[in-house]
């Protein structure tokens, strides 16, 4: 589902909210591969291929911190995820071990996609030109992000197994972004 046009006319006017919600974000992202990697330390390519994103999360992370302060603007305190949380309730809790690792590439998966939408309404609406190239680069990161959750899913478990979850996840996340209220100070 598009995020509400009105989403950017918001987020346009809380410039120093939306850059500490995205730093957060950004933080929460590399500690959120620290965790599958830790916690799926037998599966050799997942290990292999998100430990280099641990390092560009966090370089994501750094890069914001220093457009707050380049703008004379501070990092603000992390703030509530609604959209996450509405996800992780979705989340199996009780299935298999293969069910579980498959719903947390997917909850990455689509945490990167909705980034991904979401950097690029900031590159195409924003009026600050900086910004809007800014943004564009993020977007450009996090598609690569997105499709490498939905690649390591596949290695692990049967693609139609990932197919079939990844349209119960899509279909959830529509009902989710119907109810959430529509706020400027969040990047999700």
């Amino acid at each position: 589902m598009p995020t509400d046009p009105r989403w950017i006319d918001l987020a346009g006017k809380s410039l120093e909210d939306i850059l500490t919600d995205h730093a957060f974000c950004e933080q929460k992202a590399a500690t959120s591969c620290i965790s599958l990697i830790q916690r799926y330390s037998d599966k050799e390519k997942l290990v292999e291929e998100l430990s280099p994103i641990v390092a560009e999360e966090w370089g994501h992370f750094r890069l914001v911190l220093a457009e707050l302060k380049k703008r004379n603007l501070t990092l603000g305190r992390q703030r509530r995820d609604d959209y996450v949380n509405e996800l992780l309730k979705f989340e199996l809790k009780n299935g298999t071990a293969d069910e579980r690792l498959l719903d947390k590439l997917l909850i990455c998966a689509l945490i990167e996609a909705r980034s991904c939408e979401r950097f690029k309404r900031l590159s195409e609406g924003l009026n600050d030109e900086y910004l809007r190239n800014f943004y564009r680069r993020f977007m450009e990161s996090e598609a690569g992000h997105y499709a490498l959750f939905i690649n390591l899913a596949e290695t692990y478990i049967d693609k139609e197994k990932v197919r079939s979850r990844w349209k119960e996840w899509l279909n959830y996340e529509a009902q989710v972004m119907g109810q959430l209220e529509i706020r400027g100070d969040r990047m999700h």
